[in-house]
């Protein structure tokens, strides 16, 4: 049976009778939440809202991680998958919601509530027009996306994509910034790897009025730091976008006590997977090189975190269109890149992908800022993102 076209008027309609209920969906997980990788009670209720829908999913993926499988009926299609993450943060809430946080010193501050509840109301939107598209739509709830190695990394190590595999992912995520209704893409580069870097200096520590009998680990670090500097400002060419930023050092001395050891940690961000390899090259290079200038011993320990999100250019122009469509050319908007970084990277660098944004902001009051106790968005976004994915999703399966 051929495909009856779908409107974007009736996925509009469609996502305003659901809106009720996708709130009251991010409102459970907003006072529910649960940190990275123990995501066991937000878990349990995305998989009985998916079971009141006769939704199937396979649960336990990447620990707490659930992945639902919606077939079309109606021709055929290609496999597609749409992501949301679970999991909050260890944030003290204080927006004095109603429905604030239950679980002290854990919060929702990243707009994960929001995902989850929008690729719910996704999912049923998706199952309840299955008869009117053909191929296959995977709904990945993930788990762990604030906390190395991430749970998308583990996902595709699992193999938990390899059958059905996908041929394109798609996800989305809040932006405080951005006015509620409007929507924004970027094609190719968008978000940075990010690395964390340590560093220990070591070295014979002692009375700070006698430095001549010692090796000033203190001095050593602070010259480790602004060698480092020149990495950006010299070596990596000024086209990539690179930060490298320091914002620990801990010295376990006093005013009169040189200690033996010194601790650096910090971030390593960029958007060139090549040079990426490169820059801790030098980091380990500049560092040594250094300490043993004053005679101490430096330790580098540079631990591997998500790499660049890159948007699918063909993918990601596409559902810009598509987005066009649904919310009208004023709501469409094209971003600049950001260097803070995200493990949906793991997939765009495995499928072609896009991972774009929708914006949250509240009419009236403050939204405050993600990863801040005070974040909270306009609910009326969640009505725009969950028919939006709809909308992208039925057209993107199509041939």
């Amino acid at each position: 049976m051929p495909m009856s076209i779908i409107t974007p008027g009736e996925v509009r309609q469609m996502a305003a009778e659901l809106f009720g209920e996708i709130v009251s969906f991010r409102r459970w997980l907003h006072q529910n939440p649960e940190l990275s990788f123990n995501e066991h009670k937000t878990s349990d209720y995305i998989a009985s809202i998916l079971d009141r829908h006769n939704i199937p999913y396979k649960k336990g993926i990447a620990g707490t991680g659930i992945i639902a499988r919606i077939d079309g009926q109606s021709g055929s299609g290609r496999t597609i998958a749409l992501r949301a993450d679970m999991d909050a943060l260890p944030i003290e809430e204080a927006t004095g919601l109603p429905f604030a946080s239950a679980n002290n010193g854990v919060m929702h501050a990243c707009g994960h509530d929001a995902h989850s509840a929008s690729l719910l109301g996704s999912a049923i939107l998706l199952n309840r027009l299955k008869d009117r598209w053909g191929g296959t739509i995977l709904l990945i709830f993930q788990p762990g996306e604030e906390v190395f190695p991430g749970g998308a990394s583990m996902i595709l190590k699992e193999g938990a994509l390899d059958n059905p595999k996908p041929e394109f992912v798609i996800g989305q995520h809040v932006l405080p910034e951005m006015e509620s209704g409007k929507v924004g893409f970027r094609k190719g580069i968008y978000m940075a790897s990010g690395d964390e870097v340590y560093i220990k200096v070591h070295g014979k520590g002692g009375h700070a009025a006698m430095p001549h009998r010692l090796n000033d680990t203190v001095l050593a670090a602070s010259h480790i730091i602004v060698n480092l500097q020149q990495i950006v400002s010299r070596l990596v060419p000024a086209t990539i976008p690179t930060v490298l930023s320091f914002g620990s050092i801990e010295a376990k001395g006093a005013t009169n006590i040189i200690p033996d050891t010194v601790s650096i940690a910090g971030t390593l961000r960029t958007m060139d997977e090549e040079w990426r390899a490169q820059i801790k090259k030098h980091i380990e290079r500049i560092t040594s090189s250094t300490a043993e200038t004053f005679s101490c011993r430096a330790e580098v320990d540079i631990k591997d975190g998500y790499p660049m999100v890159f948007n699918n250019e063909q993918l990601t122009q596409s559902a810009a269109n598509l987005a066009s469509e649904y919310l009208g050319n004023e709501n469409v908007e094209y971003m600049d890149i950001r260097m803070t970084a995200e493990d949906f990277g793991y997939y765009t660098h495995r499928f072609p992908s896009t991972f774009y944004r929708f914006g949250v902001k509240q009419d009236k009051g403050e939204t405050g800022a993600l990863h801040t106790p005070i974040f909270n968005l306009n609910e009326q976004a969640l009505e725009t993102s969950a028919g939006l994915m709809t909308w992208i999703a039925v057209n993107t399966v199509k041939h």
